[in-house]
């Protein structure tokens, strides 16, 4: 019986390991996904460099993997040793079957810029819409599927003509050319060469970081129902007969870097215009509203308005404060305001 166990859970070594360039991957889908989802992570900058990763070259690597499990690199043969090597550059007239590494990364970007549009533009179809979580999680679902295929795909090949990256290889030779060097000089050299290339591309990535951190900036706005029940920023309702109330929905978006304390003011004015210059003849306030988003997160609530002034120009204004009720003035005014968003008004009756 304890022998019968141990056969059935003997899984093969091959299919215990997951490649070095799946398992990287997958990796990198995880910490992307941990860059969304965790509170502390989605306020960081780390967000954007592997954001960029992910969705620029992860789902087509993955996807290329599945449909050429193949290691298509060239076999060069010594017509004097009798012995072969490998060369990525198909220049042997013997060659596997596949694509080799330099077309199968060009392929990688291509796969992406395929696949990434083709799922939010299915998303754009479903309740959920074209958002950052189900952006995420459909992305996520798609490589982990692709890398299940690509990895069962390469371990029923046999161990030659399965696809590798020969990073024990590379480590080797880029080791050797570093710190073998047959002067000091030449090794000097090759670690500064290398810091210098570490530098340029850590300045590159610190300046795309800060002009994203750049464009700091909140957003309301209006949206009405339609009669499918979705949201739309059209068609609002502007007349309203006396005691009458209409639903509306006002909306935030946080685009802060931080998570941030918001306090949404509504207004109601009683106005004249003279000379394209507003005059706010008189105001009240008719209700407050709070909340805290995390950065790039959406709030939504709706509310009914009914309007209790009867002068010919008439508007309801939604003052935004960022940094929540306490950096609210006693008088709030659009003036105040870092962000507002205002909706004329008429009596139907008139």
């Amino acid at each position: 019986m304890e022998d019968r166990r141990i056969q059935r859970f003997d899984v093969p070594d091959r299919a215990r390991r997951l490649p070095a360039d799946l398992a990287a991957a997958v990796v990198v889908t995880g910490l992307v996904n941990g860059a969304v989802f965790v509170p502390i992570l989605r306020e960081t900058p780390l967000r954007i460099p592997l954001g960029l990763v992910f969705v620029l070259f992860v789902p087509g690597y993955v996807s290329v993997a599945a449909l050429f499990p193949e290691d298509g690199t060239a076999i060069a043969t010594s017509a004097t040793s009798g012995q072969s090597r490998e060369t990525s550059w198909g220049l042997s007239p013997l060659h596997r079957p596949g694509i080799n590494r330099l077309e199968r990364i060009a392929l990688s970007f291509g796969g992406s810029l395929a696949v990434v549009p083709l799922i939010g533009l299915a998303l754009n179809f479903t309740p959920w819409g074209v958002r950052l979580i189900p952006i995420t999680l459909a992305l996520t679902s798609f490589t982990i599927a692709m890398t299940a295929i690509a990895a069962v795909r390469r371990w029923r090949l046999s161990d030659e003509d399965r696809f590798r990256i020969p990073y024990r290889e590379w480590y080797r030779a880029g080791r050797s050319e570093l710190f073998e060097s047959p002067s000091r000089r030449g090794t000097i050299l090759n670690v500064l060469l290398v810091a210098s290339v570490v530098l340029a591309a850590g300045t590159v990535s610190f300046a795309v970081v800060v002009s994203q951190e750049s464009e700091q900036y909140s957003a309301v706005y209006l949206l009405s129902e339609t009669e499918d029940g979705e949201l739309v920023a059209d068609n609002y309702t502007t007349e309203f007969a006396h005691g009458e109330s209409q639903p509306i929905t006002v909306g935030v978006d946080n685009h802060e870097y931080e998570a941030t304390n918001y306090t949404v003011v509504l207004l109601e004015q009683s106005v004249t215009v003279d000379d394209n210059e507003t005059i706010v003849e008189a105001q009240r306030e008719l209700d407050r509203f709070e909340t805290r988003l995390a950065h790039n997160e959406t709030w939504r609530h709706q509310h009914r308005l009914e309007p209790t002034m009867t002068a010919e120009n008439t508007r309801f204004v939604w003052l935004l404060y960022p940094g929540g009720n306490d950096i609210v003035p006693d008088e709030p005014s659009i003036d105040t305001a870092e962000y507002h968003v205002h909706l004329w008004v008429n009596d139907a009756e008139t």
